[in-house]
């Protein structure tokens, strides 16, 4: 954030921002307290509400373009007076934050009413819409907030909503499992940002952005760089990034617009905003930006390679958004040059992927809850709309030219490549890479799902799903489409978030961008062609081939991840738990209560000497008294 803006108090119509918040939280709280008479009507009110949300938030969004200063701060009421440490419960509408909100609030409100029809038969969607509706407001509380203690408030509201939407259905042990992981892994992320707290407020001295953005200057090289890995660590958690990736995938045991909403619009994205966030900690510190650029790329690559390996639509479509939330991070990492083009692909992406992950869902609804790709094929036909949407978000995924993913994934290469240097070669070549392994998953999705012979379990009927689904696919496919060239030509995401990053330093091209384009094409067309030769012209089995290499084992094992979390911090986790309750035992109790055991012997001991006789008590007391004598005389004549 640039230190010359001065936040203006919210006034007139902005001084209602709280609404924003405040609808879907108490639309939450009569869903999940409102009882079974409310079962009917709660698609209605869940999704009614988040419509009206994105309408107030275009309303906002269009008075604050008007406003001559484009940060309003608005104090809703005090949440820490204590002493030194003054935290006020306040939202902060400026360019960053605006745009978030029409994300969460329009694409979450297609996915609310997509639910209508997908959750239309189930028992619990009462409280489903109430989880989705609290997870709207969490999310819409961390990016308004006008402080990192607010933030945080929301963060940990989006890790509690995503876990009661990751378990919906907590009877199947497989999403309580995946529900558990989440939170945990979240929680591991979320010590490193409540940490990045503390150490904001010893110093300087408070946690508003106002204080803390404003005043990062007065940070030295090593705090700075200590605050930017450490609120990387919380991004790393909440986004799914390595190497706390593991939790992400696995979430797709919720339902499908669960699977849409967190990894589209909402949560996937908060680690990204959190560093868009704090650029002016993070531009102190080379350093951090090199460290978050490298757990991008990292990542993108893991996701890709996972992604190449899996079966199940909706896991190829979970790795890919790991993948792509790396570029995002890879954008973000390079510093002024990249913030506006992380947050351009991070809008992008809400577009295309969750009009994918809405059209897996479509798939599955046609299919009997089927997920497995190799029961699938000759879809295209059968189930013309989805068939159409999805392939406009592959493309747009790929970055076909002209739509939304070709205009924000080919300026995330061009600005790794621009960093210059033997870094900025291995950044961009991983981004490029990237890119072909990126066409090659997913074009081996398409085939496997809409084309080729019918793999289909007996019995299985496809069919197109009913106008509430299609409908909201239609307008993603739409933003698939349109998105890209509308946010960088005609809207100018770049100079609308200017007021919060700085204008971007002129680029010193190491490759020209024409030969980036090119080279990105190049790649995605052999990505292709490689799916078509492995997938395209041969049989798919219904059943995955046992012997397979070993780069496909790692791929399906998901490069040993997993297991490398097990070995290095829940074996050791365990068995630092058995030992402390060992010494808790045998040691702490242990020693507790054999002093209570030596108190309680001596004292039936000593109660037998109390058995009423008189010359018993006369001979104590007659040697009691020869004892004190003799210490008396011991002491006078010793």
């Amino acid at each position: 954030m640039d230190e010359t803006i001065e936040y203006a108090a919210a006034t007139g119509a902005l001084s209602s921002i709280w609404l924003l918040v405040a609808l879907p939280l108490l639309s939450a709280a009569v869903l999940l307290l409102g009882g079974r008479r409310l079962d009917k009507t709660a698609p209605v009110l869940g999704t009614g509400v988040v419509a009206v949300d994105f309408v107030l938030a275009v309303y906002y969004v269009v008075t604050l373009a008007d406003q001559s200063n484009r940060a309003v701060s608005l104090q809703v009421f005090s949440f820490i007076p204590v002493n030194g440490l003054q935290v006020d419960a306040g939202l902060l509408l400026d360019p960053l934050s605006a745009v978030f909100i029409l994300l969460i609030t329009g694409v979450g409100g297609l996915i609310h009413l997509y639910s209508v029809g997908y959750m239309h038969d189930d028992p619990g969607r009462r409280r489903f819409f109430g989880y989705l509706n609290l997870f709207v407001a969490a999310m819409l509380l961390l990016v308004l907030g006008n402080s990192f203690v607010v933030l945080y408030v929301g963060w940990e509201g989006v890790g509690l909503a995503s876990y009661l939407l990751i378990a919906f259905w907590y009877t199947r042990p497989a999403a309580a499992t995946a529900a558990k992981k989440a939170f945990i892994m979240n929680r591991v992320g979320d010590v490193g940002l409540l940490i990045a707290i503390f150490v904001m407020f010893a110093t300087l001295g408070s946690t508003q952005f106002s204080d803390v953005l404003g005043g990062a200057a007065a940070l030295t090289g090593g705090t700075a760089t200590a605050l930017a890995l450490l609120l990387l660590l919380g991004a790393c958690g909440k986004s799914g990034q390595f190497p706390l990736q593991a939790w992400l995938p696995d979430a797709m045991e919720g339902p499908t617009p669960v699977s849409a909403l967190i990894h589209a619009a909402t949560m996937v994205t908060a680690g990204v905003y959190l560093i868009a966030r704090a650029s002016p900690i993070y531009n102190l510190t080379q350093d951090g930006r090199t460290v978050v650029a490298i757990v991008g790329a990292v990542t993108l690559l893991i996701g890709c390679v996972a992604g190449c390996a899996k079966d199940d639509i909706k896991r190829v479509l979970a790795w890919s958004t790991v993948s792509q939330i790396g570029y995002m991070f890879l954008a973000v990492g390079l510093g002024p040059a990249g913030y506006a083009v992380g947050i351009l692909h991070l809008l992008t992406h809400g577009f295309f992927k969750a009009g994918l992950f809405l059209g897996a869902g479509s798939v599955m609804h046609g299919m009997n809850d089927e997920v497995d790709m190799r029961k699938y094929g000759a879809l295209a036909t059968r189930m013309k709309i989805t068939f159409a949407t999805f392939t406009l978000g592959y493309l747009a995924l790929i970055g076909f030219p002209f739509l939304s993913g070709y205009y924000s994934k080919d300026l995330i290469i061009e600005a790794a490549f621009d960093k210059g240097g033997t870094s900025g070669w291995l950044l961009g070549g991983a981004a490029l890479l990237g890119a072909g392994l990126t066409a090659f998953y997913m074009t081996r999705l398409m085939l496997m799902t809409f084309f080729g012979e019918a793999r289909w379990d007996e019995g299985a009927h496809p069919h197109e799903s009913p106008t509430v689904m299609t409908a909201p696919m239609i307008v993603l496919a739409f933003g698939s489409v349109f998105a890209g060239f509308v946010l960088v030509h005609v809207f100018s995401l770049e100079s609308w978030l200017e007021p919060v990053f700085g204008a971007p330093p002129e680029a010193d091209h190491v490759i020209e961008p024409i030969v980036v384009t090119l080279l990105v094409l190049v790649l995605v067309a052999v990505g292709i062609a490689a799916a078509w030769l492995f997938v395209g012209r041969r049989q798919v089995a219904r059943t995955a081939p046992v012997s397979v290499s070993a780069v496909v084992s790692a791929a399906r094992a998901n490069l040993y991840g997993d297991a490398l979390n097990e070995s290095v911090l829940m074996r050791p986790g365990q068995w630092l738990t058995r030992a402390l309750v060992f010494v808790d035992n045998k040691g702490v109790d242990g020693a507790v209560n054999g002093v209570a055991a030596l108190i309680g012997g001596s004292s039936a001991r000593l109660g037998r000497a109390q058995n009423g006789f008189v010359r018993t008590y006369a001979l104590g007391m007659l040697g009691g008294s020869i004892l004190v004598v003799a210490a008396l005389l011991a002491v006078r004549f010793g």
